[in-house]
């Protein structure tokens, strides 16, 4: 089955990752177990040290959701073995009524490719110079459905030479003279001890029995029996030849399970050839891809919780096929292809939503994970003081406290201890919680830091703004702010760089200070993004 990846948006807090994994535990639980939880850039501190206390693992990083070549239906045809007889190829052809194939070596890594084309040349000069040089003795046999009877002898591994057909009515009955020949013959004991006196590397008998006088000659020529006639016998011994003779195993255009489908079309675009063959991270043969497999490409699945805007979103989306949202921010920009399921309620945590969504499903989590959501549901409403927080996430977060057996209080004081250590840089802090929004032709970036003690924070000002200057002029930013969010002082203090007029408009501030305390300002998506909103909608 396909995966589909639920993520949360880029740079993700703690209610992003949890309730991405709260709720791929979900839809699992429920039977379908297609869908992965996923994460799309580096864990903070925070969301680290909750789930090392209910013991889980970081979900798995993506960088993209680009369609890629294993996720087109390609075909899957026959690998031929370098090794094998070119009758043997063709006969594949026509079985599975495909005229290229790829051509493997023993270790299953590309050699090459096999056209009918490439047959049908070979065929064509074989006609006009029937030499052939080091066919195994092996696949002569299998080719000719035939037996060596002198075993007992050397026999030859290999035979090399021209091709002569000793037929009494033929011409060239009497014209071989040279050692390295393979003689064609039917029930003819003189043509055949005539072959054994100038030791040809083989003789073919055809429909023909050979006496034991004969056979006793001592002497390395390979004497083979076959059931067929001496024209059906000299066609097949040019077909016995290895196809690893006549493939196309230089210049090849080839792709791998990874590469990126708009990268594959323009290749494509660029060479003539009908199929290209796919290959594995250890370049081994797995699939073959024609153009028509690019018309209708297989798109990956994606759920997305915690966000809606394109810009906060994994890169590539727009090739990804979205089948639902789960949310509690604004409706920004995401557009769908179809109609999809659309869950977006003003609650001050997505992990209260996917948490009601258990409840509504009958399903209790366990210990661990209900532990793991209601630290989430902490986090996201900054212990029940953020604006946004209603009285559903209160709820829920005490009775998900309840099932695993932990307090809230215990729960703010691990959370709000762990994003401001001595040991981070000013630009890993302004980082962890990072969002960057496009409002009215404006880009704006809006990192939040959670704190209990933002007199720390304080002292590393300068440092801060000069991180916020060069981000804002490394991303063609109109504005960065920063909000250390003081959970003991139920405040914000805000720094800013950019438009810097138009923040101290938004929040009636004074004075030409880029910093500011805005008390009881909590919330990033219900305080400050509306209130720049309306300025500059």
């Amino acid at each position: 089955m396909d995966t589909i990846y639920i993520t949360g948006h880029r740079n993700p807090d703690t209610d992003s990752i949890v309730s991405a994994m709260a709720y791929a535990a979900l839809k699992n639980a429920l039977g379908d177990r297609q869908y992965t939880a996923a994460r799309l850039g580096q864990i903070s501190d925070e969301t680290r040290m909750v789930l090392d206390r209910f013991g889980f693992q970081p979900p798995r990083i993506i960088s993209n959701v680009r369609t890629q070549v294993r996720d087109l239906d390609y075909d899957t045809p026959p690998t031929l073995s370098a090794a094998l007889a070119i009758s043997r190829g063709w006969q594949t052809m026509q079985k599975n009524k495909i005229s290229v194939l790829p051509v493997s070596n023993e270790d299953g890594t590309l050699l090459g490719m096999l056209s009918a084309g490439d047959v049908a040349n070979y065929d064509m000069i074989s006609i006009r110079n029937p030499v052939v040089n080091e066919i195994p003795v092996y696949n002569l046999l299998s080719v000719l459905e035939a037996k060596i009877l002198n075993e007992t002898g050397n026999v030859r591994q290999f035979v090399s030479g021209e091709i002569t057909v000793a037929l009494p009515a033929s011409r060239e009955n009497l014209l071989f003279s040279k050692q390295h020949s393979i003689v064609v013959c039917g029930d003819q004991p003189e043509m055949i001890r005539r072959a054994l006196d100038l030791n040809v590397e083989c003789v073919i008998v055809c429909q023909a029995e050979v006496s034991a006088e004969l056979l006793n000659t001592e002497c390395e020529t390979c004497i083979i029996s076959t059931p067929f006639d001496a024209y059906q016998a000299v066609r097949l011994i040019c077909h016995a030849l290895p196809i690893s003779r006549i493939c196309k195993s230089k210049d090849l255009v080839c792709f791998h399970l990874d590469d990126y489908i708009d990268d594959v079309q323009n290749t494509v675009l660029e060479s003539r050839f009908r199929a290209y063959p796919i290959l594995d991270e250890e370049e081994r043969v797995v699939g073959m891809l024609s153009r028509f497999h690019l018309l209708r490409p297989r798109r990956k699945r994606v759920v997305l919780v915690d966000h809606n805007e394109k810009s906060q979103s994994v890169v590539g989306l727009d090739q990804a096929e979205i089948l639902e949202i789960v949310d509690h921010h604004r409706l920004a920009d995401i557009e769908t292809k179809n109609p999809i399921y659309v869950r977006n309620e003003a609650v001050g945590s997505t992990t209260t939503i996917v948490a009601e969504m258990y409840q509504e499903k009958g399903l209790m989590p366990t210990a661990n994970m209900a532990g793991l959501m209601a630290a989430a549901i902490v986090s996201d409403t900054v212990m029940f003081k953020s604006p946004t927080c209603t009285q559903r996430d209160v709820d829920m977060a005490t009775r998900l406290a309840r099932i695993a057996n932990v307090t809230l209080e215990a729960m703010g004081e691990l959370i709000f201890s762990a994003s401001c250590g001595d040991d981070k840089t000013a630009a890993a802090m302004l980082n962890t919680d990072y969002k960057e929004f496009h409002i009215a032709g404006h880009n704006l970036a809006v990192s939040q830091i959670t704190t209990m003690d933002s007199a720390r924070l304080l002292e590393r000002q300068e440092e801060f703004l000069d991180v916020m200057r060069n981000l804002r002029q490394k991303r063609g930013l109109s504005t960065v702010v920063l909000m250390i969010t003081d959970v003991l002082l139920e405040g914000t203090q805000l720094m800013f760089v950019g438009d810097e007029d138009t923040i101290r408009q938004a929040f009636n501030l004074k004075g030409e200070e880029n910093t500011a305390f805005l008390p009881k300002i909590m919330s990033r998506k219900k305080q400050v993004i509306p209130m720049l909103s309306a300025l500059w909608g």
